[in-house]
């Protein structure tokens, strides 16, 4: 077989389609029946220059698909089998990856490259490999360029496949010291140098140590700085990556340098090209990222427990910052607006000057207003464009009291401007702009508003009006409306401006989405999620609209599934996708009052008829939509959701078993949740099922970990739903919940993900603790719980003690506490007298500022109390 691989790889790309399959075909047969002998043909492959350049670069691609997987479960599972093969055999193929990084052929030294940090990534956290980092430096110096090139690229693949902590900073100091020396001004040839860079950028996680060091600091900062001056513009390009990368990642260390950097990156964005101007401006975007971080952590106090002081480089910064973003604002393309992903000068600028503003607060104001005064009238629409773009970009982050008397000033002018400008840029540009007055200045919160019953309906005419204009006008006009709503959302029952124009608006946005063009610049989209918002922050005076809706939405959807008949096309999937979010937002505002809901009962068995048929197409997005909107049926619905159960469940196990698409499978287990609430004792008949279903679910290792902490909540939901009758699955969750419940609690040096996800994890872990206990509480069987409560005790315990639990977790943990008490009464007395939370956990609790966990805690002691008396 080894003799044919040339032939077979080469076959594997023919544009003969028999020819392809056969060979495919053959290379996984190979693979299945001798993978050590599989692995080494490829590497061979890949390290002889004598074959063709085709079957070098399959053999590697193939290669690294090998040791590598995007799914955690089969990552997993490559990586033990590697780890389980003979160790000579991979001697030689790591030596032939090595030979490979001398290879005249750029392709083949760029695949081993990758193929070697795959490999790495899984031998040295084994402390396997460990002359690895030696020899690709040994010699790195002498070596010929291409080969220099080849081996600093090597390094910094493996920078970024294995994490810190498996490279010791010995040679951590030499992968530093030999990227440095790459990137050097010295270093003749680009290709080295511009790898240098690139590697560097992969490997500042692994430079703690050197950034703490005054001198080897200023050695790497000038190092990069000199290489944004190089004449070739990758470079320029790559060298402003790095600071990008260093000001996110040493924030702290800046202050020595930051003159020098303003001083090159004004320079790069007024003279350089594009791709290293956007770079230079994205410096000072991550500098504000950091400073809003640190502001709002520490709220502008920075006493002893700031990790990171705030340096206010930007305030600095201001007088110099601001102009030259400005000046970006005035280098608009022709087309920027048509094309959905643009990226270029004046974005840049302006989503930059939108971060100073945040980060400055009202300070930027008086920098900003002269520009947009000089230019907001000129002849040339890119001043007229800029002047707006900057007007907007402000919005968010000064205060309503320095920013609500320029809105008033210009609200006017912009709505003339949305309606009579003959420019496409201004229009689009102006009506995102009200959008965001209307997001950050408009609402509840607000002492004086910008809309007034005098101003009402000129605004609505206007944006009617300009739903009609070409697309991406439009889709700017329905997303200022869909601010214009949602600042009217604590409105209550009290009446809303937007009441008297209701029927002309919703008129207006199912006009849009009938366009024959509404599947450009997200119009479509946009018009629904504008249609939505308006319904669900309208009152009980267009409540009548609002049934008159659902027959209309009904057939809308009625006909995607008919013409879905006819033909399966990615447009009407999206479409029903957002016809049952649509749905679901009308159920959800008719079944939360008793008159509306009464009206809108007589479409529930219809509606429901029209979701399940949904699940017969092939959309996962369609599918989602479609499972929330019944989430939302069920609660309308309550009990009498029961007669649906029959032809729903079998979509609702469908959904549960998704691995794939596990957006849907969490989705699903919501919507159990929300069934079991509605349907109470009812769900019973259907519960083994959803038991079943659910403990599978958690004992794969192919579900995607996000869906763990909703199942076990939808155990606490089960538990309320059914009381007592869930004894015969206590014997199947409970140790699930344990074994659950000793991995979260302690979770030392994790990062902010995982922090997150292990309080996501944590929390449903104590849902279904409590749904459990109160399903319990008052019946006989509540003996039953008894084994398990110095468990769940010794949890809370833990968790208090590593304290590095969420408010959402301490309010759930300390409401546990008070349910076992409630339920176990004097049996558990001895127990929970016992335990840290039932004192310091309890009182810490109780002087808590947060008022639900206040109130948490005083019905948890209150139980205690009862429990502890008898």
């Amino acid at each position: 077989m080894a003799m044919e691989v040339t032939q077979i790889l080469l076959n594997a790309q023919a544009v003969d389609g028999a020819l392809r399959k056969q060979a495919e075909e053959n290379l996984k047969q190979f693979q299945e029946q001798n993978l050590p002998s599989f692995l080494f043909s490829l590497a061979g492959e890949l390290a002889n220059d004598d074959k063709p350049a085709e079957s070098r670069k399959l053999a590697g691609l193939i290669l690294k698909n090998a040791l590598d997987a995007k799914e955690q479960h089969r990552k997993i599972e490559f990586v033990q089998r590697w780890l389980a093969l003979d160790p000579t055999l991979k001697a030689q193929i790591k030596a032939f990856l090595l030979r490979t990084l001398s290879s005249p052929s750029l392709e083949a030294r760029s695949t081993a490259s990758q193929v070697i940090a795959k490999v790495a990534g899984i031998e040295l956290p084994h402390k396997q490999w460990p002359e690895l980092i030696g020899s690709l430096l040994s010699n790195v110096h002498q070596l010929p360029a291409p080969t220099r090139q080849a081996t600093l690229e090597t390094l910094g693949y493996i920078c970024e496949e294995v994490s810190p902590d498996v490279v010791d900073q010995e040679h951590v100091n030499k992968i530093l010291t030999a990227v440095v020396q790459g990137m050097n001004s010295t270093e003749e040839n680009n290709d080295v140098r511009l790898a240098a860079i690139k590697a560097l950028y992969n490997a500042l996680g692994f430079a703690q140590a050197n950034f703490s060091n005054d001198m080897e600091r200023d050695y790497i900062m000038r190092i990069v700085c000199e290489a944004t001056q190089s004449p070739e513009l990758k470079i320029r390009r790559a060298a402003f990556e790095c600071l990008v990368a260093i000001s996110s990642t040493y924030y702290e260390k800046l202050a020595h340098y930051i003159q020098d950097i303003f001083n090159i990156t004004a320079k790069a964005v007024k003279e350089d090209e594009e791709p290293v101007a956007l770079q230079a401006i994205e410096f000072w975007s991550s500098i504000c990222d950091e400073e809003i971080d640190i502001l709002e952590e520490y709220g502008g106090d920075f006493s002893g427990d700031s990790d990171v002081p705030c340096f206010y480089f930007i305030k600095q910064a201001l007088s110099f910052l601001v102009p030259m973003l400005l000046e970006t604002l005035l280098k608009q393309e022709e087309d920027q607006d048509q094309d959905e992903g643009a990226w270029n000068i004046a974005m840049a600028g302006g989503t930059c000057l939108g971060l100073v503003a945040r980060t400055v607060g009202d300070d930027i104001v008086t920098l900003v207003m002269p520009f947009i005064e000089e230019n907001i009238t000129k002849p040339d629409w890119r001043q007229r464009e800029a002047a707006t773009y900057a007007f907007g970009s402000i919005l968010e982050g000064p205060s309503p009291d320095k920013l609500v008397p320029l809105v008033n000033m210009a609200l006017n002018f912009m709505l003339s401007a949305l309606m009579k400008d003959p420019n496409n840029h201004v229009k689009d540009t102006t009506a995102w702009t009200l959008g965001r007055m209307f997001e950050f200045l408009h609402g509840s919160a607000l002492d004086t508003p910008i809309i007034t019953p005098a101003n009402c309906q000129q605004i609505i005419t206007v944006l009617v009006q300009s739903m009609k204009d070409v697309p991406n006008v439009a889709e700017k006009a329905c997303g200022a409306l869909y601010f214009l709503a949602q600042g009217y959302e604590d409105a209550g029952s009290s009446s809303s401006p937007l009441t008297p124009f209701f029927q002309e608006i919703v008129q207006a946005l199912l006009n849009v989405t009938h366009r024959e063009d509404a599947g450009e610049s997200r119009l479509r989209t946009a018009a629904y999620e504008a249609l939505n918002e308006v319904v669900r922050c309208s009152n009980d005076e267009t409540a009548p609209m609002v049934v008159q809706l659902v027959p209309v939405i009904m057939l809308e959807l009625h006909q995607t599934l008919e013409n879905q008949k006819l033909s399966s096309d990615e447009r009407q999937n999206e479409l029903q996708g957002l016809l049952c979010g649509c749905l679901q937002v009308i159920i959800q505002k008719l079944g939360s009052s008793e008159p509306t809901k009464y009206h809108f009962m007589q479409y529930a068995d219809q509606i429901m008829g029209l979701f399940l048929r949904v699940f017969a197409s092939r959309s996962a997005t369609a599918h989602e939509e479609a499972m929330l909107a019944i989430g939302a049926l069920a609660y309308a619905t309550g009990a009498d959701f029961a007669k649906y159960m029959t032809e729903f469940y079998k979509y609702l196990e469908m959904g549960l078993q998704n691995f794939e698409d596990y957006q849907v499978c969490a989705i699903t287990v919501g919507v159990v949740g929300d069934v079991c609430r509605a349907l109470e004792e009812k769900i019973l008949p259907y519960c083994d099922g959803i038991m079943t279903q659910l403990l599978k679910d958690l004992s794969s290792n192919q579900l995607h970990r996000s869906v763990k902490p909703p199942i076990f909540s939808c155990f606490g939901d089960i538990a309320l739903a059914i009381g007592e009758n869930f004894e015969k699955y206590l014997l199947y969750a409970m140790p699930m919940l344990q074994s659950a419940a000793e991995l979260s609690a302690h979770t030392a040096n994790a990062d902010d993900d995982m922090t997150e996800y292990t309080n996501s994890l944590r929390n449903g872990i104590l849902e279904a603790y409590s749904g459990i206990f109160q399903g319990f509480k008052g019946s006989p069987k509540t003996q039953l719980l008894m084994p398990y409560a110095p468990h769940v005790l010794q949890f809370l315990d833990s968790l208090y003690i590593e304290k590095d639990m969420d408010d959402v977790v301490t309010k759930t943990a300390i409401g546990v506490l008070g349910d076992l008490a409630d339920t176990l009464g004097s049996n558990a007395g001895h127990l929970i007298q016992q335990s840290v939370s039932s004192k310091d956990f309890l009182k810490e609790c109780l002087s808590s500022d947060d008022h639900l966990i206040k109130e948490s805690a005083e019905w948890a002691k209150l139980a205690i109390s009862r429990a502890i008396s008898f």
